[in-house]
């Protein structure tokens, strides 16, 4: 994802949470703001799609993954274990505290505005999927994987040509993506998510 739409994305879900927040500091219902804020400038907000691949296959407990696409979207195609609840109808939907939940929508703007939504009702265990539908099938159901790699990164490939498989994906290999994975490997080692 590129920076300028990494940037666009951030200052969406900040003026989001401009207008959910009501007040400087806490929204109607004592959600801290600067928590909030920390939490996307962190980018503990969102999931790779690798990751979420992980927390499915290894059925995490309390996992709801939540499309909110619209219908023919969703029916078109949707990551295993999906449910679909429209953005407009996600605010009234009845969550656990205990529960995990992931959002994911076609590039990933929308999910982020239901992370607000589901962050200022107090909701902690929120994530949405960073590139949306789209990076689940890039990376998990499509991915390309590069014939060679340092030994170093040869575990998590093959971990995630695994997740593939598991999947029903294909796996492919290539000459070189190597910069991609490099930086996918880097940011996915250092994630507490």
């Amino acid at each position: 994802m590129s920076s300028a739409r990494l940037l666009g994305g951030g200052a969406l879900v900040l003026g989001v949470l401009a207008v959910v927040a009501g007040s400087p500091h806490r929204s109607g219902r004592g959600v801290d703001i600067h928590t909030l804020a920390r939490e996307v400038t962190d980018e503990t907000d969102h999931v790779t799609a690798v990751e979420l691949a992980r927390w499915i296959r290894d059925r995490k407990p309390s996992l709801r993954v939540i499309d909110v696409r619209d219908s023919s979207d969703f029916e078109e195609y949707h990551i295993p274990r999906a449910e679909r609840i429209p953005l407009d109808r996600l605010v009234d939907t009845p969550f656990e505290q205990a529960e995990t939940i992931v959002l994911y929508s076609g590039g990933g703007t929308h999910a982020a505005q239901g992370w607000v939504f589901l962050r200022s009702r107090g909701l902690t265990r929120v994530y949405f999927l960073r590139g949306g539908v789209d990076e689940w099938l890039n990376e998990v159901m499509n991915t390309q994987l590069p014939s060679s790699v340092r030994p170093s990164e040869r575990s998590y490939l093959d971990s995630v040509a695994a997740l593939s498989r598991y999947f029903g994906g294909t796996p492919r290999q290539v000459d070189s993506i190597l910069p991609i994975v490099r930086s996918t490997v880097a940011r996915t080692r250092g994630r507490g998510c």
